[in-house]
């Protein structure tokens, strides 16, 4: 069974009212993977989100999967249960999983059970592409490289994450244009997945504090 929850903000994933494990949050080992804030200009939020989980008493391991081998990612994960993706750099970010075979290991860390939670690029690479990180007229960050944008396609449609009725206007021509189904989450949202099943939620509390981008 496919289990994600895909946000805008990494708050949701620590603070949101959701159900997708069979235990508390806080029993669960966690891969905490900080790769995308290694190439944005204020990495302060990396530092902001660990603290919180800290304070929640949750069990994780920060991975970072740069330099790392497939081999390597399989014995990192073998014990975990969850996987927390922070956002950052999406380019970055799929650079790193392209080079690592990250994708690789975490189809089968599906298939065994595992959850997948993502916040903005972390959201992102979950995507069939992560062309919605071009969208901006100006570009946020680096692309390291990175010109053909497709991603790990474990969701049939794209997020734009951080929306507000701004962004949306802004977005309107690219979301008519791409072959792929859109999904507009603001700060307070995430889409729970089940195999097939898709979920929007929204908790109002989420965004009143900075857990991670």
């Amino acid at each position: 069974m496919k289990k994600l929850i895909l946000a805008s903000k990494g708050g949701y994933i620590t603070d949101g009212q959701y159900e997708i494990f069979d235990k508390p949050r806080n029993k669960i080992k966690w891969a905490y993977i900080t790769t995308a804030g290694k190439s944005v200009p204020d990495s302060a939020y990396i530092k902001k989100h660990e603290q919180r989980m800290m304070e929640l008493g949750w069990d994780f391991k920060e991975i970072d999967l740069d330099g790392k081998t497939t081999d390597e990612l399989r014995e990192l994960l073998k014990d975990k249960e969850a996987i927390n993706v922070l956002g950052g750099n999406s380019f970055y970010l799929l650079k790193s999983i392209r080079e690592s075979g990250f994708d690789k290991v975490l189809s089968e860390f599906l298939d065994r059970g595992g959850v997948y939670c993502g916040s903005s690029a972390g959201a992102y690479v979950a995507c069939p592409t992560i062309e919605v990180a071009t969208w901006k007229k100006v570009q946020k960050f680096d692309h390291h490289g990175v010109t053909e944008f497709t991603a790990m396609n474990l969701v049939p449609f794209l997020i734009v994450a951080h929306c507000t009725p701004e962004i949306e206007a802004m977005f309107k021509p690219n979301i008519e244009l791409t072959q792929y189904p859109v999904k507009l989450l603001t700060d307070q949202q995430a889409i729970i997945v089940t195999d097939d099943k898709i979920e929007v939620l929204e908790d109002p509390n989420i965004g009143l504090k900075d857990f991670g981008g």
